[in-house]
């Protein structure tokens, strides 16, 4: 044994989480090999505990692009046990993109291994109780969670927590099993250097699992820092939801702009809200920086602001100029700025004869054409960016420009500190930044992340005349599990725009598919966003009931994510979804994916936190009609969804 030598210490520690005890196990050689030293930090009247581990030789450099602060292996005697009737694991993937949903694995399910990222949860999906476990250090490792269940309901084979996780997409593969839910790399995860390297630091919390989630978010805001947002929270048209690119199609060119701006002037809740114009994807050819400009003026003349869209860390162009073309802005040929796979070519990060390629966020290059956008944004006042396809930046490169960067992850880090410190001395630090496609982590550089990316607005995926993703149920599926997010590591989530009509070339949508869209950006404490086109007389109808509602308004001004009561599970469209926000007046919303069967959820008042011997009158939250009525001796009730519909009440106090 090349480790036989053992050492365990115990001292206080007192730092910015609290007072405890660090305990720390030192293994090493008797001569010169590497020694592992394991830490555990236990807090006083804290229900979690902290761990971690490191690697160092004496007098020498270690370099190693895998460690793994925890390994529960059954082969070597660990156990891990997930007690309830319903155990779950859950697997969640490293960004939003590709419509790539969070896994709930049971026991019974076909395939019982496979790697998460970032955190997860062990837990009994009846009770909502369990472990937490989640990593804290975002600025170098991506953190890859490997599992394997057991034919033993509840037991885990194995268990890996491990800094290093580089994974390859696989088309042949579904989404969710290694198709797309991995990091998206192509070359293996760059290696730490040092005298002494770190594991991701690991968070470990039982009990409720919604409580433990908390503690992880309100922790990594803690430790690495999370943006505050001290104004009401924006309102937003965004241009994505009627042309893509656009200009592309002529449908909306900046006459139509201006039509919509009208239009939204006349909604005296929503435009009271100085919402922005979001102009997404523009064709340069078309929208100009003088036209944008014009867009802003004619905006501010209604009350309104500009919005800016791009890209920082990847550029969109023909596979035929990655080697001819200079990188818009710069100088610099694009083959000289972009990521490198193993054979020293640029990295094909969205494939296509058009596609997307992965610029380096560490090179001058990189940083010059980022300058060159936002004094684009800083020419039409732009109070609000949509930055995207950031998940490129964090891509490992076989080649980077600053030899101090070890990894795709400490690069984007890198990157993203770059372009919060430019947004700030350019635009200023009242620039509202959502991110989209986007690794969960580092979040401390925006207000606001899209929990799902591109959703369409309809039901389900699975009906005819819409696309196969994109529906709300396909987005709550992942989404239920993430509300925790809002408040602690963000001000706010994202949950894409409503629409009030049809998404681009797509299907008619339904009044219940809008109601159920805003239900499900109100349950996840999301910012108010629309991408309708308003010159058609439907979807103007349908913004006045939707849009400009003024209960729907107040609570978009500042939006708070609601406390999940039962959660998604598994794939399947047919969900059944609810969740409470707690308060004096108790808001209550739940969701019927399922087509076939109504959606009975037995409720109690210590559930939603009602008070005791005190009547309550339940309320339709658009319309304000009583639905119903809570005696002050009732101690639970039955609440009822229709199938293929959603229900948003409020459960209001009556004196005595």
């Amino acid at each position: 044994n090349a480790l036989a030598l053992h050492e365990a210490t115990v001292q206080d520690v007192s730092d910015a989480i609290g007072k405890g005890k660090l305990i720390t196990f030192s293994h090493q050689g008797a001569g010169n090999d590497i020694a592992i030293t394991q830490y555990i930090t236990i807090y006083e009247g804290k229900p979690f505990f902290l761990l971690g581990a490191s690697a160092q030789k004496k007098g020498a450099v270690v370099e190693s692009n895998y460690i793994s602060p925890l390994a529960i292996l059954s082969k070597t005697g660990g156990q891990c046990f997930v007690p309830g009737n319903q155990p779950r694991l859950m697997d969640m993937p490293y960004d939003n993109d590709n419509w790539t949903k969070l896994l709930t694995v049971n026991w019974t399910d076909n395939i019982k291994s496979g790697t998460g990222y970032e955190f997860t949860s062990l837990y009994d999906n009846e009770t909502l109780n369990g472990l937490v476990i989640g990593n804290l250090s975002h600025d170098f490792w991506k953190t890859g969670i490997k599992y394997a269940l057991s034919e033993k309901k509840g037991v885990i084979d194995s268990l890996i927590i491990y800094g290093g996780a580089a994974m390859p997409d696989n088309k042949n593969l579904p989404n969710e099993y290694g198709g797309y839910d991995g990091t998206h790399d192509v070359v293996e995860h760059g290696s730490m250097k040092g005298q002494t390297i770190f594991a991701p630091l690991i968070f470990l919390c039982g009990g409720d699992r919604n409580d433990a989630f908390k503690r992880y978010g309100e922790l990594n805001a803690k430790i690495s820092g999370a943006l505050q947002w001290k104004n009401p929270a924006p309102f937003y048209w965004n241009s994505f939801g009627v042309e893509d690119v656009l200009g592309h199609r002529k449908i909306m060119m900046p006459p139509g702009v201006a039509k919509i701006s009208e239009f939204l002037a006349t909604l005296k809740n929503f435009n009271s809200h100085k919402p922005v114009l979001s102009i997404d994807s523009y064709d340069q050819g078309i929208y100009t920086t003088d036209i944008l400009k014009s867009v802003d003026v004619f905006g501010k003349k209604h009350h309104q602001q500009m919005g800016f869209y791009f890209i920082p860390f990847a550029i969109w162009t023909w596979k035929s100029s990655i080697d001819n073309n200079k990188l818009q802005h710069t100088d610099e040929y694009i083959r000289d700025v972009s990521l490198k796979d193993n054979n020293g070519k640029t990295i094909i990060y969205k494939d296509g004869d058009f596609g997307a390629y992965p610029l380096d966020p560490t090179h001058p290059a990189t940083r010059q054409r980022i300058i060159a956008e936002l004094q684009k944004a800083k020419a039409i006042d732009a109070k609000f960016l949509k930055i995207d396809f950031l998940s490129a930046g964090a891509l490992e490169s076989s080649v980077r420009y600053n030899k101090n960067i070890g990894s795709g992850l400490q690069g984007y880090h890198y990157g993203m500190k770059m372009l919060k410190h430019l947004v700030d001395s350019i635009l200023g630090t009242d620039i509202f930044i959502t991110q989209a496609i986007s690794p969960t982590f580092p979040s401390q550089y925006t207000h606001a992340r899209f929990l799902s990316t591109d959703i369409y607005s309809h039901f389900r995926d699975d009906l005819p005349g819409f696309p196969h993703h994109g529906s709300t149920a396909t987005s709550m599926v992942t989404n239920s599990h993430l509300g925790w997010m809002q408040g602690t590591i963000l001000p706010y989530s994202n949950l894409d725009v409503l629409v009030m009509k049809n998404f681009q070339k797509n299907s008619d949508l339904s009044e219940r598919d809008i109601k159920v869209r805003l239900f499900s950006l109100m349950t996840l404490g999301s910012i108010l966003g629309d991408g309708s086109d308003f010159r058609n007389p439907l979807a103007a109808e349908r913004s006045k009931k939707y849009l400009d509602n003024k209960n729907v308004c107040d609570y978009f001004t500042t939006p708070v994510a609601f406390v999940p009561i039962k959660i998604s599970d598994g794939l399947t469209q047919d969900q059944q979804l609810s969740f409470y926000l707690p308060g004096d007046t108790v808001l209550l919303s739940s969701f019927n994916f399922d087509l076939n069967r109504v959606y009975d959820q037995p409720l109690n008042r210590e559930q939603l936190k009602l008070k005791k011997n005190i009547s309550y009158l339940i309320k339709d939250f658009l319309t304000d009609k009583v639905v119903g009525k809570i005696d002050a001796a009732q101690t639970s009730f039955s609440w009822a969804t229709e199938k293929a519909d959603a229900r948003m009440v409020k459960i209001i106090p009556q004196s005595k």
